[in-house]
């Protein structure tokens, strides 16, 4: 499926039927697998073959699924999980224990920025965080002896800052650890980070990939180039016996390819117990076969929306890397050639108040806890998903408190754009 154009692995990726099977992808709705024998049951138990035993830890329509990611983004291994929070998790805390430290950009979605800055924090995970824009020397300052990976978002949500992947990943390998990118929001169809140097992507499946917001999950894509073996000390987890899954030592049974995500399966997923529900792959797999028709549109609504906003008198400030006085348009240039996402942020003169006003008015945009969906809606980050920051927390991040996030739908740009000017109006 490689060779093929990324459009046909949208549709046709990860499930080739045989002959008189299912068209589409089949819903194994079953939590159990029989088996005839106990000894055919434990060689699954003893990771000497690929099969099914539990939902909780793997399922075929998963499978399926999960492997068309996999092709999307041009990795060896993916999984699939309950939600992105858990697919982020999962991704760190797969090489990370308690004594670990991370470097993370610190302009990404807020609840990303909460696990790792607090929840993890308790697990004795600690995280330096550097502006996406850092310098080189700045970058390598953040690290120490015990970074064990380094974290960003292509696109950030909601500050829409753009990641220099190649900057990131470089400083990554040289203190041999990788780079983990979540890509929710430019989706393979814009960006492949594994191509730029990234070693790990994460997903929101809940967002574009699924469209239509019927199905919360995640998803983790290992690229298959990170040498964990070259740098045994840094990741005993992954090179080192596991003695609670009969002494295997991940990479070496299953190298670059597979070590990351068979681990993640069999020791996380077995413990920890976020896997998605088939019903919820399956409908995520329905969202993947029109995801790269979906793009382009999102592309161009948010591009006429980002570019009407900036024109307009109750707007401080519009951020989308579409606009050429963006100050992430020329890295996006280089990442984002085909245009970055439909969700654009801006700021209101007024801050909050006027931004609480402003969204009361709109009538096709809707007020959700949601964004990355056929349906535009909008939101106030500093009043819902950032309110857990400070207000040094929020300028940091790139949110300030009259900041908007529109998510263009697929809907007609005109309406969207007439529907903004209706509410801005509001509020003159």
């Amino acid at each position: 499926m490689s060779e093929l154009k990324i459009n046909t692995r949208c549709v046709q990726a990860g499930y080739t039927p045989g002959n008189g099977e299912p068209r589409q992808i089949p819903i194994i709705q079953s939590t159990t697998f029989k088996y005839d024998t106990s000894e055919d049951m434990g060689k699954l138990f003893d990771l000497e073959e690929s099969g099914y035993f539990y939902t909780r830890l793997q399922n075929p329509t998963n499978d399926h699924v999960a492997a068309k990611i996999a092709s999307l983004e041009g990795g060896a291994a993916a999984m699939l999980t309950s939600s992105g929070q858990a697919a982020n998790f999962f991704a760190l805390f797969n090489i990370c224990e308690c004594g670990s430290h991370i470097v993370s950009s610190s302009s990404i979605y807020g609840g990303t920025f909460n696990l790792i800055s607090v929840t993890m924090a308790k697990m004795g995970i600690t995280t330096t965080f550097v502006s996406p824009d850092c310098t080189e020397e700045e970058l390598e300052a953040a690290f120490q002896d015990n970074t064990r990976a380094v974290f960003g978002e292509t696109i950030a949500n909601p500050a829409l800052t753009v990641l220099d992947i190649e900057k990131f990943a470089k400083a990554a390998h040289k203190h041999g650890v990788p780079l983990i990118v979540d890509n929710t929001f430019p989706t393979p169809v814009n960006c492949r980070p594994i191509e730029w140097g990234a070693d790990i992507v994460t997903h929101s499946t809940t967002k574009y990939m699924d469209g239509h917001g019927s199905a919360v999950g995640g998803a983790i894509v290992d690229g298959g180039h990170f040498d964990w073996m070259a740098h045994a000390d840094k990741f005993p987890g992954l090179c080192t016996p596991d003695e609670s899954y009969h002494g295997i030592v991940y990479a070496e049974k299953f190298g670059m390819e597979g070590a990351f995500i068979t681990k993640a399966t069999s020791q996380l997923m077995r413990d920890f117990g976020s896997i998605q529900s088939p019903q919820n792959a399956f409908l995520l797999n329905l969202g993947l076969e029109s995801l790269h028709v979906r793009m382009p549109r999102h592309v161009e609504n948010a591009q006429a929306v980002a570019e009407f906003l900036e024109q307009q008198p109750q707007v401080k400030h519009v951020s989308y890397s579409g606009l050429p006085s963006d100050p992430y348009y020329k890295v996006a240039q280089k990442y984002l050639p085909n245009g970055g996402c439909g969700v654009v942020s801006f700021e209101l003169y007024g801050g909050r108040a006027a931004a609480e006003k402003f969204m009361k008015q709109l009538k096709v945009f809707a007020i959700e806890t949601h964004v990355a969906d056929a349906r535009s809606c909008c939101l106030n980050p500093a009043t819902s998903t950032h309110r857990q920051m400070n207000e040094e927390q929020l300028t940091a991040a790139g949110v300030p408190a009259g900041l908007v996030r529109v998510s263009c739908g697929i809907e007609d740009k005109n309406d969207l754009i007439g529907d903004l000017a209706q509410a801005l109006a509001s509020i003159d």
